[in-house]
This record gives C-alpha cells, sequence and structure tokens, in this order.
C-alpha cells in the first residue's frame, strides 16, 4: 500500500498547480462550480475565486438556485455556491440561495432535502451541498438536521449508499459526506460535538475497503467495480482537516499522506484520472470535483 507524503503538485504558468490550471478549464456544473470555489478560497487564490462566485450569481435561477445553467434539475447542488458570493458581499444572491434550501426545495416528510426536482430522492452528495452552507450561514439547527436525516435515510454500518433508490455502497458517497461534514465543523466549530464523530466513522468504515494500490473500488465492497481515486482525495482531506481542527489524533496525517501519495501516478498534466468520469459518473474518467478535491486536499495539508 502507498504511504509517505505526495510531492509537490507540479506548476504551470504563472506558478498555479496543473491540477488548478486544468480545473479552470473544464466546463463545470453549478455544484463543480462551488467545489472548485472551495478549493479556490482554501487556497488562498481569492480573486479567482471571487470570479467563479461573480459568475455563478450572474447565473442565479428565479428561485434563487445559484450557477443553474441549461436544464438544472439538481435542487441542492447550487447551496455549494453560497460561501463565495457571501464573500463577495452578494448579499441579495446569498439570501435568495438560502431561503430556498431553508423553505422552499423539496424535502421529505422529516424534513431531509431531496436532491432533485423532479422525484422524491435523498442523496449522499447532499451533505456535501448543504450542510456546510447552513453552517457557514449560521443554521447550526438545520445542518444537524439535514447531516442526521441522511445518516438516517442512507448509512449503513458507516457507508452510505448513493441513494435511498441507490443501496450499493458508492464510494465517493460516503466520501461526500465525511468531507462535508469536516468542512461544516471547519465552518462552525462549535458542531463538532454533533458531527465530528461521525465524520470519523465514515472515513475509519472507508479505510477498511482499501486495495492493495491504496484507492478503493467504485462500490466499497464490490472486488469487481472498477478503481476509483477521487474517494482518496475526499478522505485525504477529512483527514488533513480533522488533524487541523482538533477533533483527529496527528496520526491522520500519516493516512492522510498516505491516500494522496496513492492518487500521484494518476495525475497526468495535471488531470486527475482514474476517477468517477464525468458526466455520468458511473465510469472511469475525469471530473471537474475530482481536480478540486485534488486540490482542497492539497490545501489541508498545509493548515
Amino acid at each position: 500500500m502507498a504511504s509517505g507524503p505526495a510531492a509537490a503538485p507540479p506548476t504551470g504558468p504563472g506558478g498555479r498547480p496543473e491540477v488548478l490550471l486544468t480545473l479552470l478549464a473544464m466546463q463545470r456544473q453549478n455544484w463543480e462550480q462551488g467545489v472548485a470555489i472551495h478549493a479556490l478560497l482554501d487556497l488562498g487564490e481569492l480573486d479567482l475565486a471571487d470570479r467563479l462566485s461573480r459568475d455563478a450569481a450572474v447565473h442565479q435561477s428565479a428561485d434563487g438556485r445559484l450557477g443553474t445553467i441549461g436544464n438544472e434539475r439538481g435542487a441542492v447542488n447550487s447551496a455549494a455556491i453560497f460561501p463565495g458570493v457571501v464573500r463577495l458581499g452578494l448579499t441579495e444572491a446569498a439570501r435568495r440561495q438560502l431561503e430556498w434550501i431553508t423553505d422552499r426545495a423539496p424535502r421529505a416528510a422529516d424534513g431531509t432535502l431531496y436532491h432533485v426536482l423532479d422525484a422524491p430522492e435523498i442523496w449522499a452528495d447532499s451533505v456535501y451541498m448543504v450542510v456546510p452552507t447552513l453552517a457557514a450561514a449560521g443554521r447550526l439547527d438545520l445542518a444537524v438536521q439535514q447531516a442526521e436525516g441522511h445518516r438516517r435515510h442512507l448509512c449503513r454500518d458507516g457507508l452510505y449508499a448513493a441513494a435511498d433508490n441507490r443501496p450499493k455502497l458508492w464510494g465517493t458517497g460516503s466520501g461526500w459526506v465525511a468531507a462535508g461534514l469536516a468542512r461544516a465543523v471547519r465552518h462552525a466549530p462549535e458542531l463538532a460535538p454533533q458531527l465530528s464523530a461521525h465524520a470519523r466513522e465514515v472515513l475509519d468504515a472507508c479505510l477498511v475497503y482499501r486495495r492493495s494500490d491504496g484507492l478503493f473500488g467504485d462500490v466499497l465492497d464490490d472486488p469487481q467495480s472498477f478503481r476509483e481515486a477521487n474517494l482518496a482525495q475526499m478522505l485525504a482531506y477529512t483527514a488533513y482537516t480533522g488533524v487541523a481542527d482538533g477533533w483527529l489524533p496527528d496520526s491522520y496525517r500519516a493516512t492522510a499522506d498516505s491516500l494522496r501519495a496513492a492518487v500521484a501516478p494518476y495525475v497526468v498534466d495535471g488531470l486527475v484520472t482514474s476517477v468517477c468520469g464525468a458526466p455520468t459518473f458511473d465510469r472511469p474518467g475525469t471530473s471537474a470535483e475530482a481536480q478540486a478535491f485534488y486540490l482542497l486536499a492539497e490545501a489541508a495539508s498545509r493548515r
């Protein structure tokens, strides 16, 4: 199994990481725009984060969802952009986005948000999109409610189904949850008692399924599923963040280093490969979200 810290990322023109330059060149849906903004903020690339956030506000839909382009059926993905527009001082855009999530977005009888507009489906991805945003907005009660609701609907022994109608233990689904809880606690440290133990539970449950190359299968408990590298980046981000923020022991830094080192051979000319590939995310390929999580893990390692 790969171990040791990852090498410094190769840089391109202007001294910026090649992975970042490749991310900026990619087409992005609104959740990918949001995760890209998170990576830029964490790296200190504030000017770039502001530019992406401003354009997401230009593409705000009438119902308040930020960054909507084309026939966007996602109900909650736009919430990932919220911290960027807040930083820009776009208070009306931020208010409309937050009200969509807190009051108007479709949800189950117990209040757990549906991930899409046109079907009553609860997805693991939503934890990353919604819980950190609610934490950043000071709606701690709702952040905990959404975390607990998704756990109730989707979690089995620390691992997450992709959705309530797709029971397979999709690795990236658990990665979204672990990273989302870690990011929420970073925004609101007072949430640590409610969220950090579960973030650690998900992290530890995933690590059981590491393969001999240090990575994971797309479906965690299916040895025949394809090799998937983005989960390793998501878990590295979670582990570094937990160590930096004091809710994980220092020993997890070595785990995070090992996870990033396992991904390194699959980063080719600034492109993170062997991940759930856009646009359908059901086969190996490349994606903007994998680019962003490479950078999020890099920024978290510096903390």
